[in-house]
């Protein structure tokens, strides 16, 4: 995963987090949905990259094979 990336979904998975915590605080169930959905987000974004890791590496690795 680029750090690029990682550092944006990290950063989106944060606001989340607070976003929901405010919510929750504020009893506002919008805001706790809002949150949780920029979390939900950030992970499918970390899981796209991850996956995008993968298929690089195995380029490599059936490259350097031959």
């Amino acid at each position: 995963m680029s750090l690029e990336e990682k550092a944006k979904a990290t950063a989106q998975n944060i606001q989340g987090k607070i976003t929901e915590a405010v919510g929750n605080v504020t009893g506002d169930s919008d805001t706790q949905m809002e949150g949780q959905a920029k979390q939900a987000e950030a992970e499918i974004r970390q899981i796209a990259e991850d996956k995008k890791d993968e298929a690089k590496n195995e380029n490599i690795d059936v490259v350097s094979a031959d």
